[in-house]
């Protein structure tokens, strides 16, 4: 059985906001970071999943983002942990662009993951 939510769409900020190769914040718990890169924009847990660090304040390189603390890498398109020492992915959230701003849907929270 496929379980399906509905989507639980949150608006971050306007595009004009978000410089290309910038991250945003968005102030929920656990927070979300939202990232602007190749012209794309992409949204994961913004705790690193080894140690308690904002992503969204970790240096971005291409689809990657490198926490600052211990530099586990991950995959911004994903969520994939992609270096040690963190090995746990995070969850990654679609983003989408209505009237000129930057949403993020996290429905996927409350899917049930079985």
């Amino acid at each position: 059985m496929i379980n399906q939510t509905e989507p639980e769409w949150h608006d971050v900020c306007a595009v004009s906001e978000l410089a290309p190769g910038d991250a945003r914040v968005l102030e929920i718990e656990p927070p979300v970071a939202i990232f602007f890169v190749g012209g794309e924009y992409f949204a994961t847990d913004d705790t690193c999943t080894h140690a308690q660090s904002s992503l969204a304040d970790g240096y971005i390189e291409g689809q990657t983002v490198e926490c600052e603390f211990h530099f586990a890498k991950f995959c911004l398109r994903t969520g994939a942990a992609l270096t040690p020492p963190a090995v746990t992915p995070l969850r990654s959230y679609p983003v989408d662009i209505v009237g000129g701003m930057v949403r993020v849907d996290l429905s996927a929270r409350n899917a049930d993951p079985n």
